[in-house]
């Protein structure tokens, strides 16, 4: 596939933080308050059954808590029947007044497995994919003509590409942590984003910090920076500042996703980068 040919839209800078509900109400609603202080945009909730709160309603507490904009990271399409998870994210987008981004994907690796741990027939990539455009089919059609809630698609092969492509408003690509950045930017650029996307980069390895929820428990953090990863930013705030600006540059990332719990040393970078 050529790459492509123009370079994307240089979007101003916006961040989102996956803020999984792992300690008491009272310490997580703090912690939420204090990205909204550091200038995130975006509180984002992972879809994994049975280890937290349903991302749904801890998006709703996450929106009236803080005001931001509020989003999942991603629903796992095959875990519920595609119209249930299109009338929840409508009516996530409404009860926050248009503050809910549906980011959606055909699972994390590993959905077989817990698919049949809660008794849910396995189906194939291709059906997996058929069933995420059932869901935003199926979201556009409760949005009707008034609102439009964004879908945020993370891909990996070309037919999750070609579905991004037609109907996503936000790509992230799902990468190996220790894909190179030649190799990731060869990935990017041969995307078709001929419609002009928003590229969203999910970035689990801060520094040593690796976020759970965003990458595998025997995640090696040198050895992701080692391979000169995009899965990776310097905890030094100068160098991040640095590394955020020229995926930008280069790859026309914009919108950049942190784990909460390892981003702390970069609360000032994101204070001072975002919207520029």
């Amino acid at each position: 596939m050529p790459e492509t040919p123009n370079p994307p839209t240089r979007r101003p800078l916006r961040f989102g933080a996956v803020a999984p509900f792992t300690t008491d109400l009272p310490t997580w609603t703090d912690s939420l308050r204090s990205l909204a202080d550091s200038g995130y945009s975006t509180v984002l909730m992972p879809d994994t059954p049975q280890w937290q709160p349903a991302p749904g309603p801890a998006l709703a507490v996450a929106g009236s808590v803080t005001g931001l904009r509020v989003g999942t990271w991603v629903y796992a399409c095959p875990v519920r029947p595609p119209w249930m998870t299109a009338w929840e994210a409508h009516s996530l987008s409404v009860l926050t007044e248009g503050r809910f981004e549906m980011g959606i994907g055909t699972g994390r690796p590993g959905i077989a497995d817990q698919l049949r741990d809660l008794g849910i027939p396995v189906d194939s990539s291709r059906s997996r994919s058929d069933q995420v455009r059932d869901v935003i089919v199926a979201l556009r059609e409760l949005d009707g003509t008034d609102r439009h809630t964004p879908v945020v698609m993370a891909v990996s092969g070309p037919r999750a590409q070609a579905l991004a492509a037609e109907l996503a408003d936000t790509v992230t690509f799902v990468m190996p942590q220790l894909e190179t950045r030649a190799e990731t930017t060869r990935r990017v650029r041969q995307f078709d984003n001929s419609r002009d996307l928003e590229l969203a980069l999910h970035v689990p390895v801060v520094g040593d910090g690796v976020a759970p929820f965003m990458a595998g428990p025997d995640t090696d953090a040198a050895a992701v920076r080692a391979a000169d990863s995009l899965a990776h930013l310097p905890s030094d705030p100068a160098a991040a500042t640095d590394e955020i600006l020229r995926r930008r540059e280069e790859l026309g990332f914009s919108h950049f996703v942190l784990g909460a719990d390892v981003a702390g040393p970069l609360a000032q970078v994101v204070a001072d980068l975002a919207g520029k």
